[in-house]
């Protein structure tokens, strides 16, 4: 392969050149924003909300980039093991799960390493730039149009490839892009969700010394109740708690830091209000909304141009409170590894590297959206088997409160180390059982 065109500079853009960069002579990122800066991007709005890497993408980063989770470590980053993560369901506290590795740190301080490893490849460039629709020649694309920076319409330039990746996020323009030149766009699945969220930096102390995340989950409302606020405590580089609370509809958090405090304080998970009640509040509260969660599933066309893929958000955009974002990312990179190295022709569709991401977005999908559905406020699509998924979920949940094991097997899950369909083997299913029947006794005793 010649030349490898990266649309998008995100994490999914950024791990897709990493990956480009073993096959092509040449690997070309056109990004709008500048990528020589330490900063956030401004085309990233979430880039100040808390992002937690769950322990798959610590994986595959460290697959990729080998030392880089040591390299975050020693500039700030923290490290969470299970000892210093603690897991709260409606204020109860889970038992404690090790072997398992979270990182913690802002958005831009781990980009910022990733994307210098990734521009340190002799073979990766960038070009700055607003991609502006892809070249076909035949049944393939060749290339893709863009703007550069500060240019008309009558400055558009165009760039040949052998292969596309699109990486411009949740807000692509494939499928447009596509019907343009007369194929069939990818059928788009949205469930709107609704969800604020709204995060603050606050002085860390010796309020909580032996703890670096915590997290608040709450399970489904009584009816006519409110939904409690979901929270996130994660100690970040520089000294800080990060905090986040999360809430649907018209009951998202807004900027208002008052009434930021007043909702950490009424959490019933402990952290959350020892650092509302002891610690000061840095600066403003930054707040993010999200409308749905969305899929294309490439998997559904009959027919699809060669020399074009496509990588993170502009494949799958999960609800962001499940932190699957930057773990899908990597993955969806490992799949692309695996494509380019199975030898398969440039000439031809990727199916096979669709149906390999496939795999990855319908676990998080799974995950992610059997969650929302439980909210009062979404109303489907609902899967086939819902009414089952959302009884046993209901349940399962109810037994990470006090079986260690199936805790783990929780957050195993969620860590995106195991697929979904582990919640329901058997054996996982006679473990919530007996667990609920020990809770019962308990109950009974007391």
């Amino acid at each position: 392969m010649r030349t490898a065109l990266v649309l998008g500079g995100s994490m999914a853009g950024l791990m897709a050149a990493r990956v480009l960069s073993d096959h092509a002579e040449r690997v070309v990122i056109v990004e709008a924003d500048d990528l020589d800066t330490d900063g956030a991007r401004p085309g990233v709005p979430q880039m100040v909300q808390v992002h937690v890497l769950l322990d798959m993408g610590g994986i595959q980063l460290e697959r990729w980039f080998p030392g880089l989770i040591r390299e975050l470590a020693n500039d700030g980053a923290v490290l969470s093991d299970g000892d210093r993560l603690h897991q709260y369901l409606d204020g109860v506290r889970k038992p404690q799960v090790t072997g398992f590795q979270l990182v913690s740190a802002t958005r831009p301080f781990i980009e910022t390493r990733v994307r210098r490893r990734v521009l340190a490849r002799e073979n990766v460039t960038v070009l700055r730039g607003r991609v502006d629709g892809l070249r076909f020649t035949g049944n393939r694309v060749s290339g893709a149009y863009y703007l550069p920076i500060g240019a008309d319409r009558d400055g558009r330039e165009e760039l040949s490839a052998d292969l596309v990746v699109d990486a411009t996020g949740r807000g692509s323009r494939l499928g447009a892009w596509l019907e343009a030149a007369g194929w069939q766009a990818p059928p788009l699945e949205r469930m709107r969700i609704e969800l604020g969220y709204a995060t603050a930096f606050f002085g860390r102390g010796e309020e909580l010394p032996d703890v670096t995340i915590s997290q608040n989950l709450g399970g489904p409302p009584a009816a006519g109740q409110p939904l409690v606020d979901m929270g996130v405590i994660a100690e970040v580089e520089g000294g800080r708690w990060m905090v986040l609370l999360a809430n649907y509809a018209d009951q998202r958090p807004t900027r208002d830091p008052e009434e930021f405090l007043v909702r950490c304080g009424k959490l019933a998970a402990e952290p959350f209000r020892e650092v509302a009640a002891r610690c000061e509040m840095l600066g403003e509260v930054a707040v993010h909304s999200v409308a749905d969660s969305r899929r294309r599933d490439f998997g559904r066309l009959d027919r699809f141009p060669a020399g074009l893929v496509a990588v993170g958000d502009a494949v799958a955009a999960f609800n962001p409170v499940y932190g699957q974002g930057m773990a899908s990312a990597t993955l969806h990179a490992s799949c692309l590894s695996t494509f380019l190295r199975s030898g398969a022709s440039l000439d031809e569709p990727a199916w096979d590297y669709f149906r390999r991401v496939r795999v990855v977005v319908d676990a998080a999908w799974q995950l992610s959206t059997l969650g929302d559905l439980a909210l009062p406020h979404v109303n489907g699509p609902y899967p086939p088997g819902y009414r089952f998924a959302s009884w046993y979920t209901e349940r399962f949940l109810a037994a990470t409160i006090t079986d260690r094991e199936v805790n783990r097997i929780f957050v195993d899950v969620v860590n995106m180390r195991e697929h979904p369909r582990l919640l329901t083997r058997p054996s996982t299913m006679l473990r919530v059982a007996k667990a609920l029947r020990g809770q019962k006794g308990s109950a009974h005793r007391a």
